[in-house]
């Protein structure tokens, strides 16, 4: 029988089990995908401690992953049995070997990009796409910053970036995380655990300051995001690493310098089937160029999720990190 993580309450990694687990069929727009492999990111653990609840428990975890359709439910016309296809968003159960799931949340995977890319770059890869080119349109020549510049998102977005002409400044824990993301194509590295950021960012940028800053970590980076911006500056907010940011009084905003903030989300942007292809058709483009790489740093059978997620969050992976059902 078919396996899968899940989780029947929620806490640290120890709560996730391998059990047997039959899908049922796919139903009307739906389709089932056998996976062969499946993508680790931090919004996982967001679900598994309870900071995102989870819609029922016991719960499935994990939304991406990359296969082969098995099996078409009634109505579903632009994918067929057989199809290599990836996904990145949608119901929580993609630890598995199989997963059912609307077939609008799935793309079909273009022949150049093998199924382990796929599941490394789905939801990275389209997180950096709504980022860089439409949460703020970067039309080349800004200066952003990026948090957690060797983290498996921060590595597309410098390689992106340099594609694009923007300057990216990446923050980093150590001096090996600060040539990788060099290597990705950062235009400089700040290692926050001996530098002040935002006395550095101001030497780089030579008192100017970042057009947006991207912060995935949340409340522990707040304040220094803010004030590594210029004048009518993004603040973008896109994860929790460090917890949510909370009790913010708006008027920060003024006091810093008249700042825009906003907290997006992949599914606020691919919103519907052609929006989803539409970015997932630029993300194969990048790939397929060469322009953006993903390193996989690191592949944990599916039944070690638990591990895999506590080296994700304890900081000591580069890159992507994929299960492999």
């Amino acid at each position: 029988m078919p396996q899968r993580i899940q989780f029947a309450r929620t806490g640290g990694p120890e709560v996730l089990e391998l059990v047997e687990a039959e899908p049922a069929a796919p139903a009307a727009g739906e389709v089932r995908v056998r996976n062969q492999a499946v993508g680790l990111n931090f919004i996982d653990i967001y679900f598994r401690t309870g900071l995102y609840p989870a819609p029922g428990l016991p719960s499935g975890l994990g939304t991406e992953g990359a296969g082969v359709v098995e099996a078409v439910g009634e109505g579903v016309t632009h994918l067929a049995v057989g199809d290599r296809v990836a996904y990145a968003q949608g119901p929580l159960g993609a630890y598995a070997e199989q997963h059912v799931l609307p077939a609008d949340k799935v793309v079909a995977l273009p022949e150049a990009i093998d199924v382990e890319t796929a599941a490394a770059a789905m939801l990275k890869g389209l997180t950096v796409q709504y980022l860089l080119r439409q949460t703020y349109p970067l039309q080349g020549g800004e200066t952003i910053l990026w948090h957690a510049a060797a983290g498996g998102v921060g590595s597309i977005a410098c390689q992106w970036a340099k594609a694009l002409g923007v300057k990216l400044i990446g923050t980093v824990s150590s001096p090996e995380k600060a040539a990788l993301a060099t290597r990705n194509g950062a235009w400089a590295t700040i290692d926050y655990t001996r530098e002040d950021v935002v006395e550095r960012v101001r030497e780089l940028t030579g008192g100017a300051m970042c057009d947006v800053v991207y912060d995935s970590v949340g409340k522990d980076t707040w304040e220094t995001s803010l004030d590594c911006l210029k004048k009518r500056g993004l603040m973008v907010s896109f994860g929790n690493a460090s917890g949510p940011v909370e009790g913010v009084n708006i008027g920060i905003l003024n006091q810093k310098g008249s700042l825009y903030v906003t907290r997006p989300s992949l599914n606020g942007y691919a919103d519907t089937r052609e929006r989803l292809e539409a970015m997932a058709g630029e993300l194969f483009a990048m790939l397929e160029s060469g322009r953006v790489t993903v390193d996989i740093s690191h592949r944990y059978p599916l039944a070690e999720a638990g591990d895999a997620q506590a080296a994700l969050a304890a900081r000591q992976t580069t890159g992507s990190t994929i299960l492999l059902p």
